[in-house]
């Protein structure tokens, strides 16, 4: 099932029958949605289910084999451009371990040209509750701070669109903590984002519309303010069903 929840708002993302094929899979299939500045999306599903495929297709890692998708109007792949309106957090930090933690942020945020960078990079840490932390190398921290690390490098160029996979993932409770207190004040400040977990309650605590994906296609999208959380878990479950 495909859906489109509008707003009114010019949309941040725009995908429409959407396809990513690896040879003869379709890990993709056919998705269509749109998403504008402040809304978020949870996008929940089992595993293989092409969740974190649909996001490395939105950050321009991966070219669609048809359909479409624009990132505030650029086409995707769109190249440099394009790259610089997203923040992807990954359950895979993908940190240079020699470097320190401000050291890594910092490489990413000259990447993106920013000119005030280091006032930025000490936000992006702070935010994170890692300044403490910052100056030692990356390969000495707990699996938990590096994710922080990882989440505040996403975060220093201020994208207009976040793509998080599973973000949690190896979070202490304060790490949690800050993660959604950053969510939310991006959310509040305009950015759009999609959250990837498995974590039902997590995910709507954040979204305003939420998507089960299940073979590439979406058999299941809508808006945040229909869903009864408490009752979610069971239709999740009825949605998948029906989805074969």
């Amino acid at each position: 099932m495909s859906s489109k929840i509008s707003t009114g708002a010019t949309p941040i993302v725009e995908v429409a029958d959407l396809t990513r094929e690896f040879g003869p899979t379709r890990a993709v299939a056919g998705v269509t949605f749109s998403l504008a500045p402040g809304e978020c999306l949870a996008l929940f599903g089992p595993n293989g289910a092409g969740k974190t495929t649909l996001l490395r297709v939105l950050a321009g890692l991966l070219k669609p084999t048809s359909g479409s998708a624009r990132i505030s109007g650029i086409a995707l792949p769109g190249g440099p451009l394009a790259r610089s309106r997203v923040g992807l957090i990954s359950h895979h930090t993908m940190l240079y371990e020699a470097l320190s933690a401000r050291e890594n942020v910092t490489f990413s945020a000259h990447l993106y040209g920013i000119r005030d960078a280091r006032a930025r990079v000490e936000d992006a840490l702070r935010r994170m509750s890692m300044l403490d932390r910052a100056g030692g190398p990356v390969r000495s921290l707990s699996r938990g701070m590096q994710q922080r690390v990882s989440i505040a490098r996403a975060m220093v160029h201020s994208p207009q669109l976040v793509l998080a996979d599973e973000p949690y993932s190896g979070l202490d409770e304060s790490g949690a903590r800050a993660l959604t207190l950053v969510l939310q004040e991006l959310r509040s400040a305009g950015t759009a984002i999609i959250v990837v977990t498995h974590n039902l309650i997590e995910g709507l605590s954040l979204a305003t519309h939420a998507a089960v994906m299940q073979r590439g296609r979406f058999v299941r999208h809508e808006a945040a303010s229909r869903i009864d959380a408490k009752s979610y878990a069971a239709t999740y479950r009825e949605a998948l069903a029906a989805g074969g």
